[in-house]
């Protein structure tokens, strides 16, 4: 239901990794090659960025599509950062909740993003509900199923939790309560990303030097672009050598 990329590496402009690739996030917009749901990312586009040395990240989001939008071509082109997480969005209500429902979310040093669809929603994920104290509730940005997803995981990095075992057990969760849901997530903190593939696309790009990528589909053909294998967790470094893959089990598992 959308695509979405994540950055550690050299300070460049957002562009070389959003635009400039020959299968970019932003040619992904309308020519995805590997999306299984929808085929058009123009319900909206966001992306979050991290300025040296300030550890809450800056967001630029809309939710027209992302072709259209002149401020961000300037934006890509003489904004430079080390990290980085942006989306493009195929919505599952048309139009709902404008650019709040735009990926990245953010909260402190946290951006996240979520790729995938939770059927029924939002009586699916009713009984979920009581797990969150009511001010997360009245304080959601938007009401999707990503921005209760995003209550859901920022809880428990709130209560202490690392990045993957926050969305580990938050993917459990959900998946209990609406077993079709696809539940890739994307979380990153500006020094390291944490990913889940669960129902959709999931690949990992490291090199050349201390560079890694994470996103849902190749952004152009190098070979070393790698596969995440379905009902996994990804956790990354900035430097890529310590790329690791966790089975998720089936929550009745």
């Amino acid at each position: 239901m959308c695509r979405h990329l994540a950055y550690l590496g050299p300070p460049v402009p957002l562009g070389d990794v959003l635009d400039a690739p020959p299968h970019s996030l932003f040619r992904q917009s309308w020519a995805p090659r590997r999306q299984r749901h929808g085929t058009v990312n123009a319900d909206g586009f966001g992306v979050g960025w991290y300025a040296e040395g300030d550890p809450v990240p800056g967001r630029y989001r809309r939710s027209g599509p992302i072709w259209g939008d002149q401020s961000y071509a300037d934006l890509a082109r003489v904004v430079r950062s080390g990290a980085l997480l942006a989306a493009v969005r195929d919505a599952t209500l048309g139009g709902a909740d404008g650019e709040t429902a735009a990926a990245p979310y953010a909260a402190g040093p946290w951006l996240f993003s979520h790729n995938g669809a939770v059927p029924g929603w939002p009586r699916s994920l009713a009984p979920l509900v009581p797990t969150l104290p009511a001010v997360d509730l009245l304080s959601l940005e938007a009401r999707c199923d990503a921005a209760f997803l995003w209550a859901l995981v920022l809880q428990r990095l709130r209560a202490g939790d690392e990045g993957p075992q926050a969305l580990a057990d938050t993917v459990l969760e959900a998946a209990a309560a609406a077993p079709q849901a696809r539940l890739n997530f994307l979380l990153t903190d500006g020094a390291t990303v944490t990913a889940t593939a669960w129902g959709d696309t999931l690949w990992y790009l490291t090199g050349p030097g201390p560079r890694t990528v994470v996103a849902s589909e190749p952004y152009d053909d190098d070979p070393r672009w790698t596969e995440v294998p379905d009902r996994t967790l990804l956790s990354a470094s900035r430097d890529g050598a310590d790329v690791l893959l966790t089975p998720l089990k089936e929550p009745a598992a």
